[in-house]
């Protein structure tokens, strides 16, 4: 048992500190933690990646272990045991699956007096998964008896690896957070995104903003947007995210096959996401897999109505302040983001204030980062 009133020492222990969405629940935790309660430290075992020098902005140290991604090395095992033990922290954390497994082996080496995993995902589709992150699952699920907890960020993740083995005791669910003072609907970033693309203040913008992977099934929404088209000529599409650009082969292809070429903006990545949502009508997630969609509640919370594929936890994100529809059917994507661009100006705008008041009232990060706090004052 923890003395009361002294520090309590966590390390976070990450595959990688890329601009993903678990990378960056991670950084907003720990922005919001009590720093005069928790002592933090972050590992990551991959070097590089954008949300580092955000962490060190907030005078969190970082060590980075320099593994290679998809390079098994016991080297680096060991050199996480010599940094544990060096470092006696009361609880280590671990985001997203290799992290999770390295990180019990090298806690366990080193005599960590308690361990968390977190859980990111919801989908295990063979087909839609590296061969050795299901590998990789597998061996976890048969390891999870001897972690501690284990967080889920989702019910849909929750479900899912229950179903494959892990302990069902030990999993508890705490969602994403979302800050509210970073993400609010600001009309002149809207005039200011809209003057960029040189598209008027009246032309509708449907937005989808995620990195190019098969899982956020970009061709989904393209192969949508063909059909909302027919029913608003004047429609335009917003796309951002790593690796949406022209340079895109593949991607930029599916526009040009679609004849859409000149409805499209293709932004790559950017730093200035709450402008780009304040600058949609309707925000779009087209994914065939996700577990907790962090960008559907920073739209809601810019005020942007939401149509979302039924994937992870979408659907209870949006409540009823926007619509569900199945994966991997572009017509029924495309009906939902009619049926809202096709409301009167007025119920539009009553509906994206009702989903920022949805995130202020479910997802808000103070009362997030707080089940956190809560979970480890109870187990050490």
């Amino acid at each position: 048992m923890k003395e009361i009133g002294s520090k309590i020492k966590i390390i976070f222990l990450t595959t990688g500190l890329g601009t993903g969405g678990a990378e960056m629940m991670l950084y907003k935790l720990l922005r919001h933690i009590n720093r005069r309660r928790f002592d933090v430290l972050v590992i990551s075992l991959v070097n590089g990646g954008g949300v580092r020098k955000y962490i060190e902005g907030l005078g969190v140290r970082v060590i980075e272990l320099g593994m290679k991604r998809g390079v098994p090395d016991p080297h680096f095992v060991v050199k996480l045991v010599n940094i544990l033990k060096k470092e006696k922290p009361d609880i280590l954390q671990t985001w997203m699956y290799h992290a999770n497994l390295i990180g019990l082996i090298a806690g366990k080496l080193a005599k960590v007096p308690k361990i968390i995993w977190g859980i990111r995902h919801s989908n295990l589709d063979k087909q839609e998964n590296k061969k050795t992150t299901l590998i990789t699952v597998k061996v976890c699920s048969v390891l999870s008896k001897f972690v501690d907890k284990i967080v889920c960020c989702s019910k849909a993740s929750f479900q899912v690896h229950n179903e494959v083995g892990y302990k069902r005791e030990k999993m508890v669910v705490i969602p994403n957070g979302f800050s509210i003072e970073a993400f609010f609907a600001d009309k002149l970033a809207r005039n200011k995104i809209r003057n960029e693309l040189k598209v008027s203040s009246d032309t509708p913008i449907v937005g989808l903003i995620g990195r190019w992977d098969p899982l956020k099934d970009h061709l989904n929404f393209i192969k949508a947007s063909n059909f909302l088209v027919e029913k608003h000529s004047d429609v335009q599409f917003l796309l951002c995210g790593k690796d949406i650009t022209k340079n895109n082969e593949e991607l930029y292809r599916w526009i040009k096959e679609s004849g859409l070429e000149s409805h499209f903006h293709l932004l790559g990545m950017r730093k200035d996401i709450p402008n780009i949502m304040s600058a949609l009508d309707v925000f779009a997630l087209s994914s065939s897999g996700e577990a907790f969609p962090n960008v559907v509640g920073e739209a809601m919370a810019c005020e942007v109505p939401c149509v979302v594929t039924d994937v992870g936890d979408a659907a209870y994100i949006v409540g009823n302040t926007g619509k569900v529809v199945p994966k991997k059917n572009p017509l029924a994507l495309a009906n939902a983001l009619s049926d809202i661009l096709s409301l009167p100006m007025e119920e539009r705008l009553m509906l994206g204030k009702k989903a920022r008041e949805r995130v202020k009232s479910n997802f808000e990060i103070n009362k997030v980062v707080g089940q956190y706090e809560n979970l480890y004052l109870s187990i050490v």
